[in-house]
């Protein structure tokens, strides 16, 4: 009986708020609704900028670069979207940067070469021939891992060399080029911007967005009695979401085109990289599909199990991957206004860093889409920052495998807490 009392006492203190217990860092990742390594990812790049820009003398934080850094990262960015889903399903891809070294050899081919049929190809036919044959690569990588049984990782490494050699036997090892003027606007050259005007409109289209979807999200939860933030904490993200897209806008038409003082605005290929964001979180967080994609990862057996066609899904995991590749080389070769056969050389590093710094886990079954567009930022800004510092190109080679060691080093400390 003294027992029981004893418990009976002790069971108020026991029912405290967890909030109490926890840190300062958790209880506003509980607040705000934002993971607590999405939270230090964020503080990593600020971090790093302050300290490239202090480096480099005011170089790194200007408009000019940041503009550079945005356009360079579009396409590791547009990759990184896919490869969420490849290794939220325990898969690996290593030949995304062969891959889109071929299919821009193929592009550029295809425009400037004369067929035998007549002349080249025009430029919007080209973009759908290259789609169709990221495509028909996804599907047959996928093939092999779904029904023949082999290991994503030596499929996709056999893949990295056999399409790297690909991309050289299309022209014998030339440089195809230049490409067609309008095309190579999807590259964001000089004129590949869309101006002052139009980016104000779609920054002020993208804070209403923000305020909508925000205020809906509430809205339905609260219909449905689930947990709700606090209203000053959802007006703090609302407020905190509206200052990036503002600012970014600002710093688009900050930096001018050459020997003028008209704004460049945001580039065309920023603006396909949020195209894909926007489809590819739509198809993880909302279809069937994406469903399919993270149950398969948390559990492969559970899932098949449970009548998921996981032979299906893994192909169009891959068919998935391969079209975002096209879409990639289509932004690189659009950018060098040619296509070469070194196109993509180890881009597939910086592509699996991106996703797995941004909190894809390689356990499978977690990730998400913004955190490995926030993990391109985070490399594009290291590989950017030691140009502008003079740093060989080996030497960024060590830099770029240390981060992705550690990188990797991260997510088992983090998963391993969370159990």
């Amino acid at each position: 009986m003294a027992s029981h009392v004893e418990a009976k006492e002790v069971e108020p203190e026991a029912a405290a708020p967890t909030a109490l217990r926890l840190g300062a860092v958790e209880q506003f990742s509980r607040l705000t609704g934002l993971d607590t390594r999405l939270l230090a990812m964020l503080g990593a790049l600020v971090v790093i900028w302050v300290v490239l820009d202090f480096l480099s003398g005011g170089l790194f934080l200007t408009p000019r670069n940041l503009f550079n850094l945005a356009v360079q990262g579009s396409a590791v960015g547009i990759m990184a979207t896919g490869m969420v889903l490849v290794i939220v399903a325990r898969h690996i891809d290593l030949s995304v940067g062969s891959v889109l070294g071929f299919i821009g050899m193929s592009i550029a081919f295809l425009q400037v070469e004369v067929f035998p049929l007549g002349a080249a190809w025009n430029w919007p036919l080209t973009i759908v021939a290259g789609l169709a044959l990221g495509a028909l690569v996804g599907l047959w990588q996928g093939a092999w891992v779904a029904y023949g049984g082999v290991p994503a990782f030596v499929v996709t490494l056999g893949g990295l060399l056999i399409f790297r050699g690909g991309a050289f036997e299309i022209t014998d090892g030339r440089t195809v080029a230049p490409l067609d003027p309008v095309y190579q606007l999807l590259g964001g050259g000089v004129d590949g911007s869309i101006g002052a005007t139009p980016s104000w409109v779609l920054g002020l289209i993208a804070v209403a967005a923000v305020v909508f979807f925000s205020l809906k999200a509430r809205t339905k939860r609260a219909r449905y009695g689930f947990p709700i933030k606090p209203l000053w904490a959802e007006i703090a993200m609302i407020c905190a979401w509206s200052a990036l897209i503002i600012g970014f806008v600002i710093v688009m038409n900050a930096y001018t085109k050459p020997r003028s003082d008209i704004p460049r605005g945001i580039p065309v290929p920023v603006l396909i990289l949020l195209a894909v964001v926007i489809v590819m979180t739509f198809v993880a967080r909302f279809t069937t599909f994406g469903r399919y994609v993270f149950a398969m990862g948390g559990n492969p057996e559970a899932a098949a199990l449970s009548g998921i066609n996981v032979k299906r899904t893994t192909i169009m995991i891959f068919v998935v991957m391969g079209m975002l590749c096209a879409v990639a080389a289509v932004v690189t070769t659009a950018r060098l206004n040619a296509g070469t056969n070194s196109m993509g050389t180890l881009a597939e590093l910086n592509v699996i860093a991106a996703a797995v710094i941004g909190g894809t886990s390689l356990a499978g079954g977690l990730g998400t889409i913004p955190g490995a567009i926030l993990g391109a930022v985070i490399m594009q800004s290291l590989d950017n920052g030691m140009v502008l510092l003079g740093v060989s190109s080996s030497l960024r080679s060590i830099v770029i495998g240390l981060v992705l060691i550690c990188a990797v080093w991260f997510d088992v400390v983090y998963n391993r807490n969370r159990r």
